[in-house]
């Protein structure tokens, strides 16, 4: 009556089994909790960067000085990768000297959806993990739970007298395996589901510039290569 019931003590008698399913529960939950704290940083830089270069886009700034100012940066946000990709392609076929304006629009467009596809995927990273995990977990945990309760009751069968004493130690080390897979599962799921959301919201931010910038583009197409683009407004 007096058994040890906490947790650490019945993981320690727990068979060796289910010891390997809370241990690989628990790696699956440090991974997932490095990707968490990961993505939410990541997130956060991208949705400042994006507000912020969409500011000095609309300020007014000529195009050019815009372009000049995002080519050489390593580290900036998607929008200014997707904004210097179409740039550049539509500086490039100026210096071609294609004259057509749609020719000119269909390949700055062109170069702005590949960028946004990769871009895309990068803030997609690690979101397959998490939805792994999610809906894994529980299950490796109910599987060292059935295999507890298997071994438990194995072990009852050379006990004389069975009593809720005698029961108790081996069903709470078998439940301790699926209170982990929960523990593993339930914030991978909503940090999935929260992720998510803000990449379909990124999404539409970058498509929504790619319409509008083409629209810029195609107003600039038409006039000659030695002024391939001016203003904003």
């Amino acid at each position: 009556m007096n058994q040890d019931l906490s947790i650490v003590s019945l993981i320690a008698h727990a068979s060796l089994t289910v010891q390997l399913v809370i241990a690989t529960l628990v790696i699956m939950s440090l991974a997932s909790w490095s990707v968490i704290f990961g993505k939410l940083i990541s997130l956060s830089r991208i949705k400042t960067g994006n507000d912020t270069f969409e500011q000095d886009f609309w300020s007014g700034k000529n195009l050019n000085e815009l372009y000049n100012g995002v080519s050489t940066k390593t580290d900036g946000a998607p929008l200014e990768r997707i904004f210097a990709s179409g740039m550049r392609e539509f500086l490039k076929l100026r210096e071609r000297r294609v004259t057509e304006p749609g020719a000119l629009l269909d390949g700055a467009r062109r170069a702005m959806r590949a960028s946004f596809q990769r871009e895309l995927d990068a803030m997609e990273s690690n979101l397959s993990f998490l939805a792994s995990v999610g809906s894994v977990s529980p299950y490796v945990g109910l599987f060292g739970t059935v295999w507890g309760i298997m071994h438990a009751f194995v072990g009852l069968s050379n006990v004389q007298q069975v009593t809720l004493a005698t029961v108790a130690p081996g069903i709470a080390e078998a439940l301790v395996a699926t209170a982990i897979g929960l523990f593993a599962a339930i914030p991978a799921v909503l940090a999935y589901n929260r992720f998510a959301r803000q990449i379909d919201r990124s999404a539409i931010t970058l498509e929504s510039f790619i319409e509008e910038f083409s629209n810029i583009l195609q107003r600039n197409a038409s006039q000659p290569p030695a002024a391939p683009a001016g203003s904003v407004r």
